[in-house]
C-alpha cells in the first residue's frame, strides 16, 4: 500500500480483512464545525472516527500534542486498529488533518498507514456509498513506540537556531509568516522562527482537495528554498498543516523530515523565543 491512495483503490480494498479506515477530520475552533457530528451524518462505510483533540496529551494547554505511546496504543486499539492492520485515513477537506493522523501513526512506529487523496469530498463527489451513525469496533492490540526522529520539541528548535542543521519550513499563510496577518489563536505573536522558510500547505492542493503531482510538488518545495539533501523540520500553527508538508516530502522520498509538534502555538505563545517578521 502506498502512502497516498486513490478513491478507486479504497473502493477496491474497502472490505479487506486487514484494512481499517479512519476519519481524521479536524477544524479550527472558529470554523464552528463539529467533525464527529459530521461523521455521524456521513462517512466512508466501516470507518471509525479518530479524534485528534481527544487522542492527545491532556497534561499541557497546547492543542493536540502527541500523547504517550501507551495512551496512543490504548486509544487506537479501542478504535479496532491492531499492529498488523493497514490504515487509511481521510478527512472532510481533502488532504489536511488526515496527514496529521498519518504522521501520528508513524510517530509511534506504525508504518502501514496511508492518506486518501481528496478525502471524503472526492469520495462523495464520485457517488460512492456512505454510512451514517457510529459503531464500536472490537478492541485490538496495537504496540506503539515513539519515534524521536520524526518529532521535534521546543528544545530541539532552540538548538537548531544556532546550528541550522535542519531546514525549518512553515506551512502557514504568507501573511501569518510575515506578521502582516493576525494569528487565528489569541495571544500569539506574529512572524516566524528565525531562519525558517515558508510554503503554505494549501498551495500543494488542486481545487478538488487532491495533492498536486509529484513533479509539481517538488517544484513548490524547491521554489520555497528547500534543499532535498538536508533534513527538514516542518511547523505551522499547531502541528496540523505542518504534517501536510511532512507528508508531501515523504511522497517525494525525502528521508529526514520531522514535525515541530508545538509549532506556532508554543513558539509564539512564549516571550522567551525569538521571532522574525
Amino acid at each position: 500500500m502506498d502512502a497516498l491512495v486513490s478513491t478507486d483503490w479504497l473502493a477496491a480494498h474497502l472490505r479487506d480483512a486487514d484494512l481499517r479506515v479512519l476519519d481524521g477530520s479536524w477544524h479550527m475552533p472558529q470554523a464552528k464545525r463539529d467533525p464527529r457530528a459530521e461523521f455521524r451524518v456521513a462517512h466512508v462505510p466501516g470507518a471509525v472516527f479518530f479524534d485528534i483533540d481527544g487522542i492527545a496529551d491532556h497534561s499541557t494547554p497546547l492543542p493536540h500534542m502527541l500523547p504517550t505511546a501507551d495512551a496512543f496504543a490504548d486509544a487506537v486499539g479501542a478504535l479496532g486498529v491492531g499492529s498488523g492492520d493497514r490504515v487509511v485515513v481521510y478527512d472532510t477537506r481533502g488532504v489536511v488533518s488526515a496527514a496529521r493522523v498519518w504522521w501520528t501513526f508513524r510517530a509511534f512506529g506504525h508504518e502501514a498507514v496511508a492518506v486518501l487523496d481528496g478525502g471524503l469530498p472526492k469520495w462523495k463527489a464520485e457517488g460512492r456509498p456512505v454510512e451514517s451513525g457510529e459503531t464500536k469496533p472490537a478492541r485490538r492490540l496495537l504496540r506503539a513506540t515513539r519515534q524521536p526522529a520524526l518529532v521535534r520539541d521546543i528544545d530541539a528548535m532552540r538548538a537548531n537556531l544556532g546550528t541550522r542543521r535542519e531546514q525549518v519550513l512553515d506551512a502557514r499563510s504568507a501573511g501569518r509568516f510575515a506578521a502582516t496577518e493576525a494569528e487565528p489563536r489569541a495571544g500569539l505573536r506574529g512572524g516566524h522562527i528565525p531562519g525558517s522558510l515558508n510554503l503554505p500547505s494549501d498551495t500543494l492542493m488542486r481545487a478538488d482537495g487532491t495533492l498536486l503531482p509529484a513533479a509539481e510538488l517538488r517544484k513548490r518545495f524547491e521554489a520555497a528554498g528547500i534543499q532535498f539533501d538536508r533534513p527538514v523540520t516542518t511547523t505551522c500553527g499547531s502541528g496540523i498543516t505542518a504534517s501536510v508538508l511532512a507528508f508531501a516530502l515523504h511522497l517525494l522520498g525525502h528521508p529526514r523530515v520531522a514535525v515541530y509538534d508545538g509549532s506556532r502555538t508554543e513558539w509564539g505563545g512564549r516571550t522567551d523565543t525569538p521571532v522574525e517578521p
